[in-house]
């Protein structure tokens, strides 16, 4: 466990700006800020660079787009703050935003403001630092927050237009395949498996919502005493797709280990006093007033998430490779895809019968 505002640092030179520019736009934008500033930089591989902005009476948190030359969907703050703006007042906690800048003059890059907030970040999905009695309640209360933000009418909220409507599966997989052979280094015989098989099972039941599509614990900030989560935080993949598909990726980590993906692969989830997999499942149904998911549909959407997440693993490893991340860490991380495809397409095996699988 610790605060969102540990592992503070000094922006690196790649990230630093003048902060004189800052506070004179954030004096006028945000109503009762007052100067000077101090800004220090959250430590971590977020992709859009974040940083802890104390002013003279209260805390703020900067969201930017990166410097450089960048993809043109990539690191898109906008959406970030669209998407928490809109939120606000509704069933899914999040911080207060409070304004958006796009004027590269500011600080280099967009940006967007929003509040601090104080509370318990976990890292450790085995809970060891919380009594054994509280542990279920932090996992009840993510899955609760999910199914308030599934249930989200983002028409009514202003996000009509903040994804595409159908076959949201579908296109997931056509990118991550393109994204995958981008990437490639070597032959992954379970990969070329998954993307054979998958666009050709995709389940039936479609449905649109707005999804996060990175919800885990260390992506919520729980309150500093009870278990209930104060904000969702990192939104830079949220857009409409399938709910089921973002519950499934919550549910990875009881099929990844703590090496893997920081989950509970490995371990018994009732000794720990933590919710099975199933009840995760039975409790969002429930929630949502929805019938059940078959088994077969389920493995799916876990199996499609181990793919995404293999391809994403495999962007890591030929970065490592070509030297533009050659951190042992890069390469240790992106070595897991080809484990991480041949356990979904093991889970896939185990599920289906020979005819589905051809």
């Amino acid at each position: 466990m610790s605060s969102p505002a540990a592992g503070l640092r000094p922006p690196p030179g790649q990230h630093a700006f003048d902060l004189a520019p800052l506070a004179a736009w954030m004096q006028s934008r945000i109503e009762g800020f007052k100067g000077p500033i101090e800004v220090r930089q959250f430590a971590g591989g977020q992709s859009n660079p974040t940083f802890l902005v104390q002013s003279a009476n209260r805390r703020y948190v900067l969201r930017r787009k990166p410097p450089g030359t960048l993809l043109p969907s990539a690191h898109a703050v906008d959406r970030e703050y669209r998407v928490i703006k809109a939120l606000a007042g509704s069933g899914v906690p999040v911080a207060r935003a409070h304004a958006l800048c796009e004027d590269g003059a500011v600080i280099g890059t967009a940006f967007y403001v929003m509040d601090y907030v104080e509370g318990r970040l976990f890292w450790d999905a085995a809970l060891p630092e919380v009594a054994g009695g509280e542990r279920r309640a932090i996992y009840d209360e993510m899955t609760r927050v999910m199914a308030a933000l599934h249930d989200v009418d983002y028409v009514a909220a202003g996000l009509g237009n903040y994804g595409k409507s159908g076959r949201y599966i579908e296109r997931q997989v056509a990118r991550w395949t393109q994204q995958y052979r981008a990437s490639e280094t070597e032959a992954i015989d379970a990969m070329e498996r998954l993307i054979e098989w998958l666009p050709r099972h995709v389940p039936t039941d479609e449905e649109t919502a707005i999804v996060h599509g990175d919800f885990r614990l260390d992506n919520v900030i729980f309150h500093p005493h009870e278990p209930r989560i104060l904000a969702v935080l990192d939104w830079e993949l949220s857009t409409l797709g399938h709910p089921l598909v973002d519950m499934a990726y919550l549910c990875m980590r009881y099929h990844l280990s703590a090496e893997q993906f920081r989950g509970l692969g490995g371990l018994d989830p009732a000794a720990l006093q933590i919710p099975s997999e199933a009840e995760c499942v039975a409790d969002y149904c429930r929630r949502r007033d929805r019938a059940p998911v078959a088994a077969q549909d389920w493995t799916y959407y876990l199996a499609f998430n181990m793919f995404r997440l293999a391809g994403i693993l495999q962007g890591v490893l030929a970065r490592a490779i070509q030297g533009n991340a050659s951190s042992a860490t890069a390469l240790e991380a992106g070595r897991r895809a080809r484990p991480l495809a041949e356990q979904a397409w093991s889970l896939v095996q185990c599920s289906f019968d020979k005819d589905a699988l051809a």
